[in-house]
């Protein structure tokens, strides 16, 4: 198969295009044009066709790798379904992921630091950032270290409360708070205590 025409600049994901004489066409990396030192004109056999295919492969999934991560938080089996998921082969998407590790440029241990941190930014409960980091997909052996100093968040549950509710909010606008803060993974002792330096009634909520 002969190399009919390779573009002289890439697109804008960065990639070169090719185009064969039968027709098709692949978008590669810089990387990878340089590797197989790729030029009009030049013949390949099917072997090296498909050596090219699988540099290909793997170096898209690397450069779909460094986006990802670069753009947010990710774990490296969050990063692996997400590359999956991209339309990355399964195989250079764990090869990818590895690659990432090898160079310290993705640490589960540190993703699960990131992702709590930002839930106590956000006032977030304990129960809410336990959540996270299995929507994360952060290896379990990790959330302890990660959790151990884990505020109770009693400024932010009273915040939100005196947000929320004034001497004049009934049961059950105290009610609709409490769920709220519930859902933001707050523990009802927790709300409880807070409520009560607030002066509201807590006797219809459980304890813990």
């Amino acid at each position: 198969m002969k190399i009919e025409h390779l573009a002289s600049a890439p697109d804008r994901a960065g990639r070169y295009l090719v185009k064969f004489d039968d027709g098709k066409t692949i978008r590669l990396y810089r990387q990878t044009v340089e590797d197989f030192t790729l030029y009009p004109g030049l013949e390949l056999d099917e072997e090296q066709m498909e050596k090219l295919r699988r540099a290909a492969g793997q170096m898209s999934a690397k450069m779909r790798a460094i986006r990802i991560v670069s753009a947010s938080s990710v774990s490296k089996k969050d990063l692996q379904r997400r590359l999956i998921q991209k339309g990355e082969d399964p195989k250079h998407a764990m090869e990818a992921v590895n690659w990432m590790s090898d160079l310290s440029l993705i640490d589960d241990l540190e993703t699960a630091r990131q992702v709590v941190e930002r839930c106590i930014r956000k006032g977030y409960g304990l129960a809410r950032a336990k959540q996270a980091l299995y929507e994360k997909r952060i290896p379990k052996e990790y959330w302890e270290e990660a959790l151990s100093d884990y505020p109770q968040q009693l400024d932010a549950i009273g915040e939100y409360l005196k947000s929320h509710l004034d001497s004049t909010s009934d049961m059950k606008e105290i009610k609709k708070a409490v769920d709220a803060l519930i859902r933001r993974g707050h523990s009802y002792g927790t709300i409880r205590r807070v409520l009560n330096t607030l002066s509201f009634d807590t006797e219809q909520f459980p304890e813990d």
